[in-house]
């Protein structure tokens, strides 16, 4: 039972609880599908990835860091819940943000935050500039103490946050879209090692305020959309599909719709 639920990024407890039950009730129907549709989505991607990259499985909430072709680092994300998705894109780190502050997004300020007043944006490091929300850089940023700016046009990137007991959880489909990343200080001393600017990282780091760090050579980062794998030691794992996105593909293929599990995220915090 608990490798059941290994396989399909569930508390492995051994409790056959409602999560549990809803996939042991799929049937080898719904994993040929399953099957069929991350093939085809295989068949999408370049043949041949860049050897240093990033890829964070959505599906997955998991980041795995290759470096000249060698898988060095893997750990958990915080990716979009439902309605947030977190999109498939390909989009480069380009400078690493130290003590970053956070400019709330007009749809969090007029939506979760319409409401909020000055007791508590005092109260969250926050202050208005030219009518938008920003908070300040600190521990209790929601983007955390580093950023990972990438460049899209959709304004999504690899954060720190404020909120790590998070990574405890199964089921991590909770952000607004973009991806919190578990020990994000670790990694982005990873990659300054790596991209030796190890000292103006650490300078800016130490700064406490907001200061860039640009890398001398930019990293692929491929946000893809997997429920079904490779995993460790060479075992094919699987996960829900979270985000619904297999129903289309799967009909074009000649399947039915699936009636399998999809995330149920709830409402944790207004990080981005």
């Amino acid at each position: 039972m608990k490798g059941l639920q290994t396989d399909y990024g569930i508390a492995a407890d051994g409790i056959v609880g409602p999560e549990t039950l809803k996939v042991l009730n799929l049937g080898p129907g719904d994993r040929a599908r399953a099957l069929a549709v991350a093939l085809e989505r295989r068949r999408w991607l370049e043949r041949t990835p860049p050897a240093t990259r990033i890829d964070v499985n959505t599906a997955a909430s998991q980041l795995r860091y290759y470096r000249d072709g060698v898988l060095v680092d893997q750990r958990k994300v915080i990716v979009g819940e439902p309605g947030r998705e977190t999109p498939a894109l390909s989009s480069p780190i380009y400078r690493l943000v130290a003590n970053p502050t956070w400019t709330v997004p007009k749809s969090i300020q007029n939506g979760e935050m319409a409401n909020v007043d000055d007791a508590y944006l005092q109260e969250h490091n926050m202050v208005l500039r030219d009518g938008w929300i920003v908070q300040q850089p600190g521990p209790s940023n929601a983007l955390g103490l580093v950023k990972f700016d990438m460049a899209n046009d959709q304004a999504i990137y690899l954060h720190d946050t404020s909120a790590p007991g998070l990574f405890d959880r199964s089921q991590r489909h909770l952000s607004h879209g973009c991806v919190r990343v578990e020990d994000a200080i670790g990694f982005a001393q990873m990659l300054a090692d790596d991209q030796g600017v190890t000292e103006a990282w650490q300078t800016a780091q130490a700064s406490g305020e907001m200061q860039f760090v640009p890398l001398p050579r930019r990293i692929p980062v491929r946000l893809l959309y997997e429920n079904v794998y490779v995993g460790d030691a060479g075992k094919v794992a699987f996960r829900t599909d979270p985000y619904g996105w297999n129903d289309p593909v799967a009909e074009q293929l000649g399947f039915e719709r699936s009636a399998a599990r999809r995330a149920e995220a709830r409402d944790i915090d207004i990080g981005p």
